[in-house]
């Protein structure tokens, strides 16, 4: 994902200095590498958990896409709220100078997460000057505090003043963001650039979003016998029964962090829901039956061709997102077991991780596409499972059998995943090579 930094960015020139910040110009914003370091491998996948892990594991696993983001140019990189060994990040003199600073030779610079301070002591927001002492010294250059500023302000001048903050780290500081913003040139533009505003949500853009999506979804089933594929669907096909909330809702497309910070359902933003597309593609005579729950008679009473069920998960952020047990939200199971009992049925599932499976669910049902958070393009994952565009995608994580397997490595002998890191089908139930 570090291809990301080039985007937002540019593309740094030969020669330019490795570790310094770079931005190409008015039309590129500054990147932000996050959050350092392990906030992925904290103990039971708990959001500002503890990674407990030895530092070479920590630097083969969790710090090698840093390398990649400094030697592009990436501008600041922000602390983690999570924890390395008992110690948070926010606190790490050794993570975040002696490594990130010193060793890696970062030159933008380090910012705090929002209110990272005022997770430091418990009860929240308690010993601030203390808080404010630890995570200055030990390499915070920028602080987010959205709330607090007038307290934040008075408690850092007072450690200055009493040389418990050296004023050579306050240098070391200014040093770094004056850095970053003559590198964004906003001495010279200090104002963004309303010219470009015609080009938020451009057709361009729309067109690339929808590409996105049909290339990230992954086909994990194809018919219950391999030899007879049961994608791509038939767009002619006489009636069709659509089920489950998430066919119909652009929030729950999109999830957390859009619109608002734990995102909500509705339609949020222009877009294209899942059951749009399908009614777009299909022919002027094929008949959609759409119902969020459908009863027994709805499900039993129509002679289906096939049916649609997309499920998935409600919109997270953070710690609402933490799950022991990673379930398909709103009885989406049971009415995979109640559709596919009575109609062949293709499952979308709208989530942002793997969730757990039914094993007599998976066995019943004829096709599961993991279509991920695929945002305000619906019509991406329409283009696929119709057959106008071939599957792409490959899991980037491992799907597991039970979330008593968790956590799952690759390189382990017990490795017995649903579907391994890499996995996805095309529609002619080919393994999706990697490109």
């Amino acid at each position: 994902m570090t291809s990301i930094v080039e985007g937002l960015q540019g593309k740094p020139p030969p020669g330019q200095p490795n570790g310094y910040p770079f931005v190409a110009g008015r039309e590129n914003v500054i990147a932000c590498a996050k959050h350092f370091v392990g906030d992925g491998g904290t103990k039971k996948g708990t959001n500002e958990g503890d990674t407990i892990l030895s530092y070479d594991e920590l630097e083969r696993v969790h710090m090698a896409p840093y390398l990649d983001c400094i030697s592009q140019g990436v501008c600041t990189i922000m602390a983690s709220y999570s924890s390395w060994n008992g110690t948070k990040l926010h606190t790490s003199h050794f993570l975040l100078t002696q490594i990130l600073k010193e060793k890696l030779g970062f030159k933008g610079f380090i910012i705090s997460d929002s209110e990272g301070l005022d997770r430091l002591y418990s009860p929240h927001g308690s010993n601030y000057r203390q808080s404010v002492l630890c995570a200055i010294n030990a390499g915070v250059d920028m602080v987010m505090v959205p709330l607090r500023y007038p307290l934040f302000l008075e408690d850092l001048t007072h450690l200055v003043k009493s040389e418990k903050i050296p004023m050579a780290r306050i240098d070391d500081a200014v040093e770094r963001i004056l850095r970053v913003k003559f590198a964004a040139g906003l001495f010279e533009f200090p104002l963004s650039n309303r010219s470009l505003l015609d080009t938020v949500s451009c057709d361009l853009h729309k067109k690339l979003a929808r590409e996105a999506v049909r290339k990230s979804l992954v086909l994990l089933k194809n018919g219950k016998n391999p030899d007879k594929p049961f994608l791509p669907l038939d767009k002619n096909a006489e009636r069709i029964l659509v089920a489950g909330i998430h066919a119909d809702d652009l929030g729950y497309q999109c999830g957390g962090w859009t619109a608002t910070w734990e995102g909500k359902s509705g339609r949020i933003t222009t877009g294209t829901t899942v059951l749009e597309a399908i009614k777009e593609v299909v022919g002027h005579k094929t008949e959609v039956i759409y119902e969020q729950n459908p009863s027994p008679n709805t499900i039993a009473g129509h002679d289906y061709s096939f049916a649609i069920v997309v499920v998935g998960e409600g919109p997270y952020v953070e710690t609402g997102g933490d799950s022991s047990e990673l379930t398909i939200h709103f009885n989406g199971a049971e009415l995979i077991g109640a559709v596919a009992e009575e109609v062949p049925t293709l499952v979308i599932l709208i989530s942002g991780r793997p969730l757990a499976l039914e094993q007599r669910h998976f066995d019943n049902i004829d096709a599961l596409v993991a279509a991920w958070l695929p945002g305000s393009e619906g019509g991406g994952i329409a283009d696929v499972i119709f057959g106008d565009h071939e599957f792409q995608g490959q899991l980037p994580v491992t799907w597991f059998k039970s979330v008593d397997q968790l956590p799952m490595h690759s390189e382990d002998d017990s490795y017995d995943p649903l579907f391994p890191v890499g996995f996805g089908l095309t529609s002619k139930n080919k393994i999706v090579q990697s490109r």
